[in-house]
C-alpha cells in the first residue's frame, strides 16, 4: 500500500515532501490550511506515504454500527460531544488509554476562512503532556510540510506565534479561506 500511495503522490499528483514523520508514538498533529474536503483525502494519503497511523476523533454516534468498524479501522476514537463533556479531558484520556494515539486536528475548526484558531489542540497536547506536530498542506507550492515535534510551554502566546510562522505563505486548496 505504501508503494501505491507514493506512487500517486510523487509521480501522478506530483506533491513532495518537507521533513519526516517523527518518531514519536503520541502527539497532536495540526494540520493548516483546512479549505477542503479534499484536505481529509490527502491526509489519508500522506499517512500511508510515511506508513505511519493518524489518528482522528468523531462524535460517539459514528462508531455505531453499521459503520462503526470501519470508523475505527481508520484510526478514529468516539468521543462524547455534548456540551456537558469536557472534550479536553475525555480526548486526554483517550492518550492515557492507548500506547500509540497521534490525533490530527484542524485548529481552524473549519474550512471556511477565518480570522483565529480554536485552542482546544493546544489544552489536549499541554494537559496529555505530549508534543504538537504541524503539518501544511500547501497547494500552491504542491508540497506537504512536517515539523519537528513542539513541547507547548507555559506561553500559549509565544508558542502560537511560533506555530503560525511555520504556516506562512502556506496555500490550500480553496485559497481564499487559506489562513
Amino acid at each position: 500500500m505504501q508503494r501505491l500511495s507514493k506512487f500517486i503522490f510523487f509521480k501522478i499528483l506530483k506533491w513532495s515532501l518537507v521533513g519526516s514523520f517523527p518518531d514519536v508514538d503520541k502527539c497532536v498533529v495540526i494540520v493548516v490550511p483546512h479549505t477542503s474536503w479534499v484536505d481529509f483525502f490527502l491526509g489519508l494519503l500522506v499517512r500511508r506515504v510515511f506508513n505511519e497511523e493518524v489518528n482522528f476523533i468523531g462524535k460517539e454516534s459514528l462508531f455505531r454500527p453499521p459503520f462503526g468498524w470501519y470508523f475505527r479501522w481508520m484510526g478514529g476514537a468516539p468521543i462524547d460531544r455534548s456540551k456537558s463533556q469536557n472534550k479536553v479531558a475525555a480526548i486526554t484520556k483517550i492518550f492515557d488509554e492507548r500506547k500509540k494515539f497521534r490525533l490530527a486536528l484542524a485548529p481552524e475548526g473549519t474550512r471556511k476562512k477565518v480570522a483565529d484558531w480554536k485552542t482546544g489542540f493546544y489544552y489536549i497536547a499541554k494537559t496529555a503532556k505530549v508534543p504538537i506536530v504541524m503539518v501544511a498542506f500547501d497547494f500552491g507550492k504542491k508540497q506537504v510540510k512536517v515539523s519537528e515535534p513542539q513541547y507547548p510551554t507555559d506561553n500559549m502566546e509565544a508558542d502560537l506565534i511560533k506555530y503560525k510562522e511555520f504556516y506562512k505563505g502556506v496555500v490550500g486548496k480553496i485559497p481564499e479561506y487559506s489562513f
